[in-house]
């Protein structure tokens, strides 16, 4: 690649990851002030990786601009160590999410998840009591399980509906325990369950209670971050190849940066 559309390329790459990083940064600091603190514990790294992407982007703009040499070395030394750590999060993301998967049961049209089906990272740390009580509170604070009524107005709706993993495994008692449904939000609790997992025991009516303390609804979170893990992990993969595309360019506008300071260097 010649020395003007590497440099040229670089230069503009980085301009609009420059841009890029500042609206990740407004992006965080909206969260911060719009967002209730079940949520507010992604700003921090949020803005973290806004501010990230504005001074590498910055680094390898002013060294293609400048034709600095050690700027895009420094350029090219932390997009290494960042596509090294995208490479390590995405593998990881791939076997983490590997197990784990819904079950059908008859008379109703959505599945229901088993918590010893999910990776042993998952399940150490949605057993872990500090980890999930914070999860349960912001379960509660929720509309997952508060707007069922208003949803399905209907018990027929409700059966045939496709519930999505935190909706079956928190709202309502694991089919199992033979509980029979009044609607979208109460069960007959007076019938003898028919199962002895404990999770027939702790599900409640309460509005507070649910199945907050069951092990199903431990295993519709685990599902619900499998989703958004494995939406990551390709996500990862898109940036991994478009990254090493632009490092491939950056090494060639640091290759002809150099020569051309040479070149300077000798006709002096």
């Amino acid at each position: 690649m010649s020395t003007g559309t590497s440099t040229f390329v670089i230069r503009w790459v980085n301009f609009l990851t420059m841009i890029l990083g500042l609206g990740v940064i407004c992006f965080g600091i909206w969260m911060s002030t719009h967002h209730d603190q079940c949520h507010r514990t992604l700003t921090l790294p949020v803005i973290g990786l806004g501010a990230l992407i504005l001074l590498i982007s910055l680094v390898g703009f002013l060294g293609a601009l400048k034709n600095i040499t050690v700027l895009l070395w420094v350029y090219l030394a932390i997009l290494f160590l960042i596509l090294v750590a995208i490479l390590a999060f995405t593998v990881l993301a791939f076997i983490i999410t590997n197990s784990g998967s819904g079950h059908a049961v008859s008379g109703i049209k959505f599945k229901e998840y088993h918590l010893q089906d999910y990776s042993a990272w998952f399940l150490k740390q949605l057993n872990n009591t500090k980890n999930w009580d914070r999860l349960k509170s912001c379960l509660v604070k929720s509309d997952d399980c508060n707007n069922l009524p208003n949803k399905y107005k209907t018990l027929k709706a409700y059966k045939s509906a496709e519930l999505p993993p935190v909706e079956a495994g928190c709202c309502r008692p694991p089919s199992e325990c033979g509980y029979p449904a009044i609607n979208a939000s109460y069960y007959d609790l007076s019938y003898h369950p028919t199962s002895t997992s404990k999770d027939c025991k702790l599900y409640k009516n309460a509005r507070n209670v649910k199945c907050y303390d069951c092990d199903s609804c431990k295993a519709g979170v685990a599902q619900r971050m499998k989703t958004e893990w494995r939406v990551v992990a390709i996500f990862n993969v898109i940036l991994f190849v478009i990254l090493s595309a632009v490092y491939l360019v950056a090494c060639c506008a640091r290759r002809n940066a150099a020569s051309t300071n040479s070149s300077k260097e000798g006709r002096r």
